[in-house]
């Protein structure tokens, strides 16, 4: 009797301590579970908030690249001996790329900007965009880049015959659809800047910006001069549309032109000439001119002396600065 109840109370035993672990176990269930859930749906909504922080994380701007364009004859080329260079302009940030008709073809590569012309004898010679270039680096004091294309003696109008090895700068469709490149063998320096001003950007960070094209020209379309409004706006328009297709930006439809008058002594200045870059001025306001009629020439009297040189190019880059065309950050 008494083994059967021992027997009776060990089984009941048995059974009470089944109960209780299974109790424990359900609990124990029930307080883990949840927290488990609730560490999950912690562990998603962190990764929410991870994800929408990221989104709204303002993006570093990246910085653009400064481009400048320059175009024109002899004064835009340089004729001031470098002798005359003031000592102060030197260079840390300017790359260039320079062409000048047949006399040399630009490659598309840059080096570092060091004042020269291609035209024989007269190597050593400035002008007065190195004075520009000098204030964009003060400016900026960052890398930029100078396409440059400038042939001394060269007209836009063909009519001109006088224009240096027949090559001109002319615009007209049935004169370009008749030539090739100036630095290729053909007539046209249009061809030839536009060809080099493609190689450049080629070569270029995707990031690149073109502010400005300064331009000086005019002195050998004295023959042509009642024609001149007409061809610089065709020349200009030329311009601004290829390096639309080229870059597929529009903005450069409205791509700013800085340009340069001439000496009032000057033997090849004309009135006429000069007056159709103020025309183009008061009807394109992104066509800027700047009067150089006060400034000092050499003893040949058509190039602009150092002082003159140096008072142009100062005059060109507050020009640039007055009109928003360049500012101290490049990005804008």
């Amino acid at each position: 009797m008494a083994s059967w109840a021992t027997r009776t109370m060990t089984g009941d035993s048995h059974s009470m301590m089944k109960r209780t672990l299974v109790s424990v176990a359900l609990l124990l269930f029930a307080v883990v579970c949840p927290a488990k859930a609730e560490i999950k749906r912690e562990q998603s909504d962190a990764c929410i908030d991870s994800a929408e922080r990221k989104q709204a994380r303002p993006k570093v701007k990246q910085k653009r690249v400064p481009v400048i364009l320059t175009a024109g004859q002899s004064n835009a080329d340089g004729r001031v001996p470098l002798a005359d260079l003031p000592g102060y302009l030197t260079y840390n940030y300017c790359f260039w790329s320079y062409g000048s008709g047949d006399f040399e073809t630009a490659t598309g590569e840059f080096s570092k900007f060091s004042p020269r012309v291609a035209k024989p004898k007269i190597e050593r010679s400035w002008g007065f965009d190195a004075v520009v270039y000098y204030q964009l680096e003060q400016l900026w004091k960052q890398p930029f880049y100078v396409i440059k294309h400038t042939d001394g003696g060269t007209a836009i109008d063909p009519s001109c015959k006088s224009s240096t090895h027949g090559l001109y700068w002319s615009a007209d469709t049935a004169f370009l659809n008749h030539t090739t490149s100036a630095s290729h063998g053909g007539k046209s320096l249009l061809k030839a800047f536009t060809r080099q001003i493609d190689d450049c950007l080629n070569n270029l960070p995707t990031n690149y910006d073109i502010k400005v094209l300064i331009w000086h020209q005019g002195e050998s379309d004295q023959q042509a001069a009642d024609r001149y409004f007409e061809n610089i706006k065709a020349v200009v328009a030329y311009i601004r549309q290829h390096l639309v297709e080229k870059t597929g930006k529009k903005k450069y439809r409205k791509l700013p032109v800085v340009c340069g008058t001439f000496a009032k002594d000057s033997r090849q200045g004309s009135p006429k000439v000069a007056e159709a870059l103020f025309r183009m001025e008061r009807e394109d306001k992104h066509f800027h001119v700047v009067d150089a009629s006060d400034l000092s020439l050499l003893s040949d009297r058509l190039h602009f002396d150092a002082r003159g040189a140096e008072t142009l190019g100062h005059r060109v880059f507050e020009k640039m600065r007055n009109e928003k065309i360049v500012s101290r950050s490049p990005s804008h």
